[in-house]
């Protein structure tokens, strides 16, 4: 890590608890062993997330460098499970666009573990520590960025 203790933003869509639990467990693990310090922020679900992270950026909050800064990075954890009708289609799209928007927008360090999936089971199986671990791999994904920011900007 370019930065000895990076401190993270994670913020958590709850819809689905069990899942978001689980992932937060992988994300959390990885960046204690980062030695990351971290901020965990709960949001109803997935489609919220984006409005979580504006606030944090209109509050100056995040990227590196506002006046009230406070995070290097962000992770969002949640899940969108298919459904019978196209609100699936709509919370996992808008809320990866408008998270996409916002991060390369203002140059924030990003780790996206919105899950995607079909059913309840995928979900949990992709969640688990045990199994896919997504939570960590959003954790890792934010670290990385971190990195590759401030190796950018001269850090």
């Amino acid at each position: 890590m370019a930065q000895d203790k990076p401190s993270i933003l994670i913020i958590e869509g709850r819809y689905y608890e069990d899942v978001s639990d689980e992932l937060a467990k992988g994300a959390t693990d990885a960046l204690e062993e980062a030695s990351a310090t971290f901020h965990r922020i709960e949001a109803p679900g997935a489609l919220e997330i984006p409005q979580v992270l504006a606030f944090a950026i209109r509050g100056e909050l995040i990227p590196f460098g506002a006046a009230r800064w406070r995070y290097h990075g962000a992770i969002a954890l949640g899940c969108v499970i298919r459904g019978e009708t196209s609100h699936y289609d709509i919370v996992a799209n808008e809320s990866a666009r408008s998270l996409m928007a916002l991060t390369t927008r203002n140059g924030i360090p990003f780790g996206n573990g919105i899950l995607t999936v079909e059913n309840r089971s995928q979900a949990l199986k992709r969640a688990s520590i045990t199994q896919g671990n997504k939570g960590r791999a959003a954790a890792h994904a934010c670290l990385r960025m971190i990195d590759v920011f401030m190796e950018s900007h001269g850090f």
